[in-house]
């Protein structure tokens, strides 16, 4: 049984309580600790056996290898969900970054120019609006 149960104690602590239900049968509790508060509440959940002591001699070990099997399994997939959440925020943000910055540099680009003195002939820059035309 603490074979077993060697990997998820590598996890996190895991509290076993042993009752007598009746005259011929046991049931044992194991209950893992969160790590954290906010951690998902299926990596805590509470596994319990009944029967009789020969039963639980029987067949306790490999259900509880089953268990802690599965457990840490979800574990990692947690994990690897959490990052590759992460990996892609991080790469929307730098996305979004790079457009605001392209759109910024069009939207430069594509303003009009004002003509600089230097670069007006001399009959532009006598010209008015109410100017006569000439012919």
């Amino acid at each position: 049984m603490f074979v077993e149960l060697m990997p998820l104690l590598g996890e996190r602590t895991v509290m076993i309580t042993v009752s007598r239900t009746s005259q011929n049968s046991i049931r044992v509790n194991f209950i893992p600790s969160r790590k954290k508060e906010d951690e998902n509440a299926a990596l805590a959940t509470p596994l319990s056996f009944s029967g009789t002591p020969e039963e639980l001699d029987r067949e306790l070990g490999s259900s509880l290898a089953s268990y802690v099997e599965e457990n840490l399994r979800l574990l990692t997939t947690l994990t690897e969900a959490k990052a590759e959440m992460e990996a892609a925020a991080k790469a929307a943000r730098d996305q979004a970054r790079s457009k605001a910055g392209q759109t910024a540099k069009k939207q430069e680009d594509a303003a009009p120019k004002e003509p600089t003195p230097e670069s007006t002939t001399p009959a532009e820059q006598n010209m008015t609006l109410f100017a006569p035309e000439r012919k």
